[in-house]
């Protein structure tokens, strides 16, 4: 996207060039008046955007603002890792991640993206706490994305505040976070800007480009992205769904997330076997919620649905392990 502003940039100047003099001033005229209308002047003044990365992010929770606010010009987004090297997302995803949080002391703008189990531990981590508190002393916009309004919350900076997550993380948000939740894409409260779940980052991003450098120029992101969304089928809220469908996936989020919520009932000093879940890849370090036994070994499971899949065919899943 940068390129192409560039380039809209250097045919101006090439134009402007091979005319004559008046020829040159009439057609600066025409060109400078629309350019600066899709580019105008910033009405914040934004120069670092730092992503925050940690094993088991949701991969569209940072991948979606990443490519949105990468489109504003002059503007330097990356990833800011828990540590650095390779951060592997909830399904298995590795990202390199150059820069580690130890090593970054400000930001314009910082987005937590969210996850399940592994976001959850992260409310607990202090030292990415403090550094989330650092940050938001200097920071134009705090963010998050999804769950990620957990980690965010944990630091209390959402305390009593408007704000929004996951459809299925509203009521830890609330109730153990003490934000005040609403049910709306995107919320913003201040500084503070929180997004529904993983697509919806991609909707608070461009609200915050037009915050930034206006409405032209967001019409323009949206454009270069092709951003006119039209779902297959009517859905993926907890409201336009049929009540069954959101119940069932609320019991296979409770199955995962019930090991980290309530380590005192889990699987928490069971030996396994696997270092990740055989089925769906996640780590078993982010609690392990059911297990099964097979030829001699104890292998541990984000679920019970996981363990299911996995009985019906054990070989096949041991299979892509070697």
């Amino acid at each position: 996207m940068k390129k192409i502003f560039l380039a809209l940039s250097i045919i101006v100047m090439i134009a402007a060039c091979k005319n004559k003099k008046e020829e040159t001033a009439k057609t600066a005229k025409r060109h400078d008046e629309p350019m600066a209308e899709m580019f105008p002047k910033p009405k914040v003044d934004i120069k670092t955007v730092g992503i925050l990365l940690y094993d088991g992010y949701a991969v569209l929770d940072a991948m979606g603002p990443y490519h949105v606010l990468s489109d504003m010009m002059g503007v330097n987004v990356f990833f800011v890792g828990r540590h650095k090297g390779l951060v592997t997302t909830a399904n298995a995803m590795k990202v390199q991640c150059d820069t580690s949080i130890a090593e970054v002391k400000q930001l314009d703008i910082l987005v937590i993206p969210g996850g399940l189990n592994e976001t959850y531990l992260a409310t607990k981590d202090t030292v990415l706490l403090n550094w989330i508190i650092a940050i938001d002393v200097n920071s134009k916009y705090t963010t998050s994305v999804c769950t990620g309004a957990w980690i965010l919350a944990a630091t209390g900076l959402l305390k009593d505040k408007d704000a929004t997550t996951h459809w299925y993380g509203k009521k830890i948000l609330a109730d153990q976070f003490g934000a005040k939740v609403e049910d709306k894409r995107f919320v913003r409260s201040g500084k503070y800007w929180t997004s529904a779940g993983v697509s919806a980052g991609i909707d608070m991003s461009l609200a915050l480009v037009n915050e930034i450098r206006g409405e032209n120029y967001t019409k323009v992101v949206m454009l270069d992205l092709e951003y006119d969304p039209h779902p297959p089928f009517a859905g993926g809220s907890e409201q336009n769904t049929d009540k069954e469908v959101v119940e069932d996936v609320r019991a296979l989020y409770n199955t995962i997330i019930n090991p980290v919520l309530h380590p005192e009932i889990g699987f928490k000093d069971i030996r396994v076997d696997n270092k990740k879940d055989l089925v769906c890849g996640m780590p078993i370090t982010a609690g392990v919620g059911d297990t099964a036994n097979y030829r001699g070994k104890v292998y541990g499971f984000c679920s019970k649905v996981c363990k299911e899949l996995f009985l019906k065919d054990p070989t096949a899943y041991l299979a892509k392990t070697k």
